[in-house]
């Protein structure tokens, strides 16, 4: 028989030990809410605004957790359904030496969590290198000649190396605090005793600025970057792309020994260097 796989609330108290809740009944579903904060950028004759990302807001997720001390009796002496919701009611108090409430990890399910397997895993990422070295080899084989040689090891490296930075930002849980709970008991003792709870629980996302500065990885314009020429790009164009600035293509045309930026052969790797 298979035991059931209990959710459980890990509690990082301050100056305490770690505190392990584990929930009476599994939810039946749970949302997660996650979105970017996006700034429209106005410039006169474009059909559209310009989309400029601006930061990331922090995730929710919001469940329904069940609670019920029925089977302890239901007469005088019945044991009150608080004793197990005011273990999680109390997440939401703020702890005397941090002056806030304790920060919290979900836990429930760490191999399908959802989020673990962000970039894929390497049977996917192999797939899609794959499929990305026969779309660029049916741009035409006439103009791939010099490329096609290389390309599927370099596709592969640069799916590979790309994968790899997304996949910092895999998790199997959710590092969190307790945003808002609301209580709604539905079953009482003679004696008025609570003996039946659901707990309407809004846990939002808690990262520190060194764990999200590790994950990200992000890159700057003083990296060297790889970047892949497709049948529109030009050098002023991939300039733009990585340093905001079209003027600054002669660095990535020297950097490739290009004498003719009239002349670039679609699916060509091209070495963009750190700007001096």
């Amino acid at each position: 028989m298979t035991q059931l796989n209990l959710a459980v609330i890990k509690v990082k108290w301050q100056g305490k030990p770690e505190e392990n809740i584990p929930v009476q009944y599994n939810p039946s579903e749970y949302t997660l809410d996650k979105q970017a904060q996006i700034a429209e950028v106005q410039i006169p004759g474009l059909d559209a605004p310009l989309q400029q990302f601006v930061r990331g807001q922090a995730e929710k997720l919001t469940l329904d957790l069940f609670f019920d001390t029925t089977d302890q009796g239901m007469g005088v002496g019945a044991h009150s359904v608080a004793h197990e919701t005011d273990k999680i009611y109390q997440l939401i108090k703020i702890e005397p030496k941090r002056h806030a409430p304790p920060v919290l990890e979900f836990i429930w399910g760490e191999k399908g969590f959802p989020g673990s397997q962000v970039g894929g895993p390497p049977t996917l990422k192999a797939a899609k290198a794959a499929r990305a070295a026969r779309s660029v080899q049916e741009l035409g084989a006439s103009a791939l000649a010099g490329a096609a040689g290389a390309l599927g090891s370099a596709a592969a490296t640069a799916m590979s190396a790309a994968g790899a930075a997304v996949q910092n930002q895999r998790r199997t849980s959710f590092r969190c605090v307790l945003e808002s709970i609301k209580q709604k008991f539905t079953l009482f003792s003679p004696e008025g005793m609570p003996l039946r709870a659901t707990l309407t629980v809004t846990l939002r996302e808690y990262r520190d600025l060194e764990t999200q500065l590790k994950e990200l990885g992000l890159n700057s314009p003083d990296r060297t970057h790889v970047h892949v020429l497709s049948r529109d790009d030009d050098l002023p164009r991939v300039a733009h792309a990585y340093w905001e600035s079209v003027t600054e293509w002669r660095e990535i045309a020297d950097a490739n020994a290009i004498h003719d930026p009239r002349r670039l052969v679609p699916g060509t790797f091209l070495r963009v260097p750190r700007l001096r």
